[in-house]
């Protein structure tokens, strides 16, 4: 019991490190959820529309990402990219890699809240003279947003959790954050544990959304 005390107190010694990771993993995280859902709106946009080879290579391009691993996709920016002349800091190919996948799952998400809202509703824009732009944009846009933010919450979380790869190229963020307190607390349960504790507190308010979007 001492000795876990111990190793206890030892960790919060550590507190500016975690917030320091915390920092790292909340900036990562922001980024793709804000350059990830503007592009991942663009790209589901084309994804549901008419013309069939912009629904093709969108959904090529989407599927190939969405079908290998974030791990993969970070060491791709960050190391083979400086092979075509496009070198990138850790935080940027990270940050790249995060918000291109996020992107990807949310066209998917996006396209499929498009294809739910009724075509009567779109007739019925279309006999009011509206345009295909103004359709989507005043019509089912606002509809589909609705019926995707529990989805889109439910994301957000799973990206806030997958940002912690950013630690294979050598970013401080909060898993790595817990490698370093790991290296001078050999405790992994415990160091872990709080590590863990605070991914959970910045997933929670993302859950909370999607939990009260559900409901309604």
């Amino acid at each position: 019991m001492n000795l876990f005390l111990e190793q206890l107190l030892g960790v919060a010694q550590y507190y500016p490190v975690i917030l320091k990771g915390i920092g790292m993993t909340l900036a990562l995280s922001c980024i793709g959820i804000v350059a990830g859902s503007v592009a991942g709106f663009l790209l589901g946009v084309g994804r549901a529309s008419a013309n069939k080879p912009l629904r093709f290579a969108i959904g090529a391009y989407t599927d190939i990402f969405r079908g290998t691993p974030i791990l993969v996709q970070v060491f791709v920016v960050f190391f083979i990219l400086p092979e075509a002349g496009i070198e990138l800091d850790s935080f940027t190919a990270g940050a790249v890699a995060l918000s291109n996948i996020t992107a990807c799952f949310i066209s998917e998400i996006v396209a499929s809240g498009i294809r739910a809202v009724p075509r009567g509703q779109l007739e019925a824009a279309a006999s009011a003279g509206l345009t295909r732009f103004q359709q989507m944009r005043l019509v089912v846009l606002p509809q589909a947003t609705r019926m995707i933010i529990p989805s889109l919450a439910g994301q957000f979380v799973l990206l806030v959790k997958d940002s912690s790869v950013v630690s294979a190229v050598g970013l401080l963020d909060l898993t790595r954050s817990g490698w370093v307190i790991v290296q001078s607390i050999p405790n992994g349960l415990l160091v872990f544990a709080v590590v863990g504790i605070g991914y959970f507190l910045i997933c929670y308010p993302l859950l909370h959304l999607s939990r009260r979007q559900e409901k309604r």
